[in-house]
């Protein structure tokens, strides 16, 4: 079974509807380019202490992250660079 549908996206979002409350941080990642992409960042940083939620859209380079806490950008970052991607920095300010 692949973690992709047929026309190369995963499905990183959690079910309509559902409420999540947090901080929400926006970070810029590169190297992403299909929905295994997507798929690998988002394991590595659903994978974090904290974090909610995480939704990554390959075609902007964006990940929104939304944890109970302030994330730490450099525990962040390395996740990402262990998946093989790269984090370029913050790409919005953090929403409450």
């Amino acid at each position: 079974m692949s973690c992709c549908s047929s026309d190369g996206h995963c499905s990183t979002d959690q079910t309509a509807g559902e409420q999540v409350g947090g901080i929400t941080t926006v970070y810029s990642v590169t190297g992403m380019t299909c929905g295994h992409c997507e798929q690998s960042v988002s394991s590595a940083i659903s994978a974090l202490d904290g974090v909610t939620r995480v939704k990554v859209d390959v075609k902007t380079g964006l990940v929104t992250v939304t944890s109970d806490a302030e994330p730490d950008d450099a525990i962040v970052r390395e996740a990402v660079d262990e998946a093989g991607y790269e984090v370029a920095g913050r790409a919005a300010a953090n929403v409450h």
